[in-house]
């Protein structure tokens, strides 16, 4: 189970990372002992707030990765599938077919990961509000950018920021 850090299953505990064993005392620790006055966030359930999303570059198609480039440059605009693969003189099924083979991920999904790391990095640096970090990130709909920022770090942005700025 990788989206949690500890796991509990009719006495059987495991923690999910390398420093996830820290989380699994503390764990044990409550359920054994009741709660404790911690100076740290007990409450923490889910690793996806400190999940960096990389450029996922390590494959060996150049041109995907020329692609990659492009979409980590100018992630604000209105990229589009048609679009990037037209620009990069790709048919719209081969361009999809060997991004996703390549990366992991569609190339919607890799922008929307994109996207999201820079309002991270903006939520936690800047004392600007979410609309802020909405447009910095290349959102124009205050839904969809939600929706997609919980769907990948597990908080609304407002959470987010309030739990992570500096």
């Amino acid at each position: 189970m990788p989206e949690r850090i500890v796991t509990d299953d009719r006495g059987i505990y495991a923690s999910g990372g390398a420093y996830s064993s820290l989380n699994l005392v503390l764990y044990l620790l409550e359920k054994f002992s009741g709660k404790a006055a911690f100076q740290i966030d007990p409450g923490r359930r889910s690793q996806k707030p400190f999940v960096i999303f990389s450029n996922q570059g390590a494959h060996q198609d150049e041109a995907i990765a020329r692609v990659q480039e492009h979409i980590e440059r100018h992630y604000r605009e209105g990229l589009t599938v048609s679009g990037l693969a037209s620009r990069f003189a790709f048919s719209r099924r081969n361009f999809l077919r060997r991004f996703k083979e390549a990366t992991g991920n569609s190339p919607i999904e890799y922008l929307q990961r994109v996207r999201i790391e820079a309002a991270k990095r903006n939520l936690e640096t800047s004392f600007g509000g979410i609309g802020e970090a909405l447009s910095a990130a290349g959102y124009s709909d205050a839904k969809t950018f939600r929706r997609l920022f919980k769907k990948y770090t597990g908080f609304s942005p407002m959470e987010y920021r309030n739990r992570y700025r500096f």
